[in-house]
């Protein structure tokens, strides 16, 4: 788990995938639609990618990726990213980890 915090900190929004992983682009595209300009981590192109795999899995990553940290808060993956998003509870967690701002001006 550290070395997902790691990787996480002082980050908005983390996105874990491969380079083969499909699903990564929806995911990215939903969190731009609101604004925010996700941080994106392909693990099979870094050196400790098989850890950080491991890692995603013993937080409950099924399949491995995508997996959305936003705030440092592992979220989940694509399934859980769009349900957010549906309940309009998604705003709210990237208002909170500052990915994104309101103003009314």
């Amino acid at each position: 788990m550290e070395l997902l915090t790691s990787l996480t900190v002082n980050k908005p929004v983390v996105i874990f995938s491969k380079s083969t992983c499909s699903m990564t682009q929806t995911v990215k595209a939903l969190i731009k639609s609101f604004g925010a300009n996700p941080i994106v981590i392909q693990i099979d192109r870094m050196p400790l990618g098989q850890p950080v795999e491991r890692a995603l899995i013993q937080i409950g990553c099924k399949p491995s990726v995508p997996a959305v940290f936003i705030g440092q808060q592992f979220i989940g993956g694509t399934d859980e990213l769009i349900s957010l998003n549906v309940q309009n509870r998604l705003s709210e967690l990237l208002i909170n980890a500052s990915a994104i701002f309101m103003w009314n001006g």
